[in-house]
């Protein structure tokens, strides 16, 4: 469909924003952690056009009518169902002082919904900077990321942290983002896998996850009660080195476990960032399969399509995978000698076609720079 087909306007400019794969740090951003995603180059598109009358108007490529709202009547629950996103994005916006106008809003998107690589953020930030833009506002980046986090915990009511939006607002190409949350502070760490003959496969085992139902939020609060407990703010306060201690002190073994996942995970973004910046790729493989071990055993977010995955792109020579995202379903990644990449995704096929699965697909992983407009 074509913009001036559903709004009978031309455009006024068009605004984009990536999604985002994770390649360690997982389900410690709200725990003050740290995380270290990449930019897809998959993204969602928002081509807008300014109204004069109050009321935004959304359509989508992927889903069939147009959805209308006044700006001055937006509250958390006003709008549903796919609408509440772009809907949260105009809230918030709003809600901090950005004074946005009426709007034309036409969604279009190469990066697939439900596989855990943040369409939803993804889509809150494209419509931010798009709402944004159509006033000629620049407005910093993590600043952004921060108001599209806070619309899709109060509007859409889903608990995520940080990591999604920032990944999609400041990652740059060739890099991956380095992002400590208790500091709010970013770091460009170089990833160039292809430079050193290596491919970073992402694939969608299509076991679709789903954020605002309760296992995310469970785990989200066995953590702040472990934290709790324990007499700190968040486990991040919690030394690799104290862990030990810190389990003893823990009234239940799902407590501990929990614990321990998010202790460790923080050590293993650590330690794949000392070995990004000294140039050994190929060292940090065995850290993902670690990190997956983790998410398998001690924090139990994971489906059958993803160990499966994981365990067979091992088995054909993968320098180390984990599934990545919130779990239950969605994307593993592997690292892998770019001349074995193709392989090891048809072992992947294989198996899942003899354990009966839906056939998987893959993405490209190059790393991507975050939101922008497009020339």
């Amino acid at each position: 469909m074509s913009f001036e087909d559903v709004f009978g306007v031309a455009p006024e400019g068009s605004w984009r924003a990536p999604g985002r794969v994770n390649l360690i740090g997982e389900h410690t951003d709200y725990n003050d952690g740290l995380v270290l995603p990449i930019a897809l180059p998959n993204r969602i598109q928002v081509t807008a056009s300014a109204r004069a009358d109050g009321r935004i108007a959304v359509a989508s490529s992927g889903h069939s009518g147009v959805v209308e709202f006044a700006i001055d009547e937006l509250e958390p629950g006003s709008v549903g169902d796919w609408a509440a996103y772009p809907a949260g994005a105009a809230w918030v916006l709003r809600e901090s002082g950005y004074a946005i106008g009426g709007a034309n809003l036409l969604i279009d998107s190469d990066l697939p919904s439900g596989a855990g690589l943040s369409s939803s953020a993804a889509l809150l930030c494209a419509t931010s900077v798009a709402l944004l833009g159509l006033l000629d506002l620049e407005v910093d980046p993590a600043e952004v990321a921060r108001l599209a986090q806070k619309a899709e915990n109060r509007y859409v009511g889903a608990p995520v942290g940080l990591m999604d939006q920032m990944a999609s607002m400041c990652c740059t190409a060739g890099h991956a983002l380095y992002f400590d949350i208790r500091a709010m502070s970013t770091d460009q760490i170089p990833f160039d896998p292809a430079a050193d003959g290596l491919a970073l496969l992402v694939v969608d085992v299509k076991a679709p996850h789903r954020h605002v139902d309760g296992e995310y939020a469970a785990r989200r609060t066995s953590c702040e009660e472990a934290a709790a407990l324990l007499g700190v703010p968040a486990l991040r306060s919690i030394a690799f080195e104290d862990l030990g201690d810190a389990l003893d002190r823990l009234p239940d073994d799902v407590a501990r476990r929990r614990v321990r996942h998010v202790v460790t995970e923080i050590r293993r973004v650590e330690e794949a960032v000392e070995l990004m910046r000294s140039g050994r790729l190929r060292a940090v493989g065995p850290l993902f399969t670690a990190s997956h071990a983790s998410l398998r055993d001690d924090f139990e977010i994971t489906v059958p399509e993803l160990d499966v995955a994981v365990d067979t792109a091992l088995e054909a020579g993968a320098l180390g995978a984990r599934m990545t995202g919130g779990g239950f379903g969605g994307c593993i990644i592997a690292l892998t000698e770019a001349d074995a990449a193709r392989a090891v995704l048809s072992a992947i096929e294989k198996a899942f076609a003899d354990h009966g699965f839906r056939a998987p697909s893959s993405l490209a992983a190059d790393p991507s720079a975050g939101a922008s407009r497009v020339d």
